[in-house]
């Protein structure tokens, strides 16, 4: 019985939740472990956690809810996941499509909006485990439009003079991409919403696109550093 129970261990998905609401965390410890494919393997209620903590469970998914608006983990707590080759999954998101371009590009594989369904989460969390990737249905056409844009772009770019952005711009492209509003954004530079408006509309005029996303796309394929 002892074998048996080790095997069913290891082909379980063993998942840390780092949940920053003691109702919610608690409701979906309740939630995995009605599942035997499913294994939670530590808990946090803190905002912010440790690689050590998170290799010390040996968990093979981190689900994350404790954001609330306030952006993206740390780039380095994704890189160090990335290292222990543990999947990060996103639960409770706006609906902000910034904020999923940047999680893409930090290495998020699973992201699920507010409206999420308890249903919903445990199929992304067996997805995430089978190897897939998870989004809202309507950000696969996002993800599609981004990558025939740079390929677009990447031909184009080749014979356009690359834009001379003020460090200021450049300051203001690094948050747009990590998926921060006009608000966090003027609370973080110290500038008014109407200035930072003002800055997007002159960067998108300045490097010929049509959306923030793709902006900040644009200025990468330029050779600036951004940031995730």
């Amino acid at each position: 019985m002892d074998l048996l129970a080790d095997d069913i261990s290891r082909s379980a998905a063993r998942v840390f939740l780092q949940v920053e609401n003691r109702l919610l965390r608690e409701t979906l410890v309740r939630l995995f472990r009605n599942r035997s494919d499913l294994q939670v393997v530590g808990q946090s209620g803190q905002p912010e956690i440790s690689i050590p903590e998170i290799a010390d469970s040996k968990c093979d998914l981190l689900l994350v809810a404790s954001f609330q608006g306030k952006g993206l983990p740390a780039a380095s707590l994704l890189e160090g996941l990335e290292q222990l080759s543990v999947k990060t999954i996103l639960i409770g998101m706006d609906a902000e499509e910034e904020q999923f371009l940047a999680a893409v590009r930090a290495g998020v594989v699973g992201y699920l909006l507010k409206a999420a369904s308890s249903a919903d989460v445990v199929a992304a969390v067996r997805a995430v485990f089978r190897g897939e990737a998870v989004c809202p249905p309507q950000y696969c056409s996002t993800l599609f439009r981004l990558v025939a844009q740079f390929a677009k772009d990447s031909r184009v770019l080749l014979s356009t003079p690359r834009p001379d952005l003020t460090l200021r711009q450049q300051q203001l492209v690094a948050l747009v991409a990590k998926g921060m509003t006009n608000k966090e954004i003027a609370a973080c530079l110290n500038l008014s919403e109407f200035t930072v408006r003002n800055h997007i509309h002159r960067i998108l005029k300045q490097v010929d696109a049509g959306t923030r996303s793709e902006a900040v796309e644009n200025i990468r394929s330029y050779g600036y550093e951004i940031g995730a």
